[in-house]
């Protein structure tokens, strides 16, 4: 079966078209593992994972799948378990059909990794809440038609005193701000969202009052598994990429492939790749049969999965030199597109915390 994608072959722009959202909508990348009742494909993690691999290795436009899973893990997911209204369950089938846009507001200035102290507030006033604050780091920010926020409710109770919202674009008091100029994922834009005095019905609170913490997590436990399933996919076009290199390139009158320091670059992403595919396999069973440990093997599956995928694009500068280099090339794009994946979803310093928790230290 071949699968056609929204992008050109490689996309550098700043956003994406209401018409590529809804052919990934079509093709069901925003709802895989919502279940089908919810407007989603129901599939398992497992089945997830393997559709944004064969995505990762076949669309070129990183930044896109990147903001297609954002949505998906980190807003439609939780908000399918978590939901309870019909005003969820309206904005849930839009966000799986591709009519609707979708963004997680959680990070602010002061709040990266301590997600327990959220300077953005929810005031309980007759009939909701008034939420005020600055979401510094929204994924598809600056074109979501829905964002999932954030916000303290309760500022002595700690990890306990955190809401989740469901806030609508044209709630009064919502401002998305400017797109950042990012070094790669161009095409997913990324900004800034203020909320002043931003009047939230009862209706969109999602979960409990108070289990915002637990709805993050469990929406960062699919983030770090099946989201990176992306540059599973992505190592796996690179790695193409070199050894069609190595075996062409020709120097000193042999095939650079020849070479053993060449092959072994080679090698070691190989290496990295199937290491990354075996423990991505791993954290999803475990998903899907919602072991104990499941954090733990989705934190080591996106610790070896993140740090491979930028030291795999960096050999392959290397092996292609000069040509590596050139912005607009197939690898220079890759190196980009690779550099945040140690960084968001969790730094690899935060994924190594929670392995370290796992094995009791």
């Amino acid at each position: 079966m071949t699968v056609e994608f929204p992008s050109s072959p490689v996309s550098d722009q700043p956003g994406y078209s209401r018409q590529d959202w809804a052919r990934l909508g079509r093709l069901g990348l925003l709802g895989t593992a919502v279940p089908a009742d919810s407007g989603g494909s129901g599939l398992t993690a497992q089945a997830t994972a393997e559709l944004l691999t064969l995505a990762g290795e076949v669309c070129h436009d990183t930044g896109m799948l990147f903001a297609a899973a954002a949505h998906s893990f980190a807003c439609a997911l939780p908000l399918a378990r978590f939901q309870s209204t019909g005003v969820h369950d309206r904005w849930l089938r839009a966000m799986c059909s591709g009519e609707a846009i979708a963004g997680c507001g959680m990070t602010e200035a002061h709040a990266g990794s301590d997600t327990s102290r959220l300077a953005t507030t929810a005031s309980p006033v007759t009939g909701g809440y008034l939420l005020n604050g600055t979401k510094s780091w929204v994924g598809n920010g600056p074109t979501a038609d829905v964002y999932l926020v954030y916000a303290t409710t309760d500022p002595e109770a700690g990890h306990l005193g955190t809401t989740a919202f469901l806030v609508e674009r044209t709630d009064s008091g919502v401002r998305p701000g400017q797109a950042h100029d990012k070094t790669g994922l161009r095409s997913c834009p990324v900004s800034p969202v203020h909320l002043e005095d931003c009047l939230i019905p009862d209706e969109r609170v999602v979960g409990p009052v108070g289990a915002g913490a637990a709805i993050f997590a469990y929406s960062m436990l699919w983030e770090r598994s099946c989201l990176f399933a992306i540059y599973v996919g992505l190592q796996q076009r690179l790695l193409g990429l070199c050894v069609d290199h190595v075996r062409r390139r020709r120097q000193f009158g042999r095939a650079i492939g020849d070479f053993q320091a060449v092959a072994d670059r080679v090698v070691a992403m190989k290496t990295r790749l199937e290491s990354g595919r075996l423990l991505l396999e791993r954290a999803c069973l475990a998903i899907d049969e919602e072991a104990d440990d499941a954090e733990g093997r989705a934190a080591l599956a996106k610790l070896v999965i993140s740090e491979g995928v930028v030291a795999s694009a960096l050999d392959a500068v290397n092996l292609f030199g000069g040509a590596g280099y050139l912005q607009g090339e197939p690898v220079e794009h890759i190196l980009r597109d690779s550099v945040a994946a140690t960084i968001f979803s969790g730094t690899s310093d935060i994924q190594r915390r929670l392995i370290a928790r796992e094995l009791g230290l």
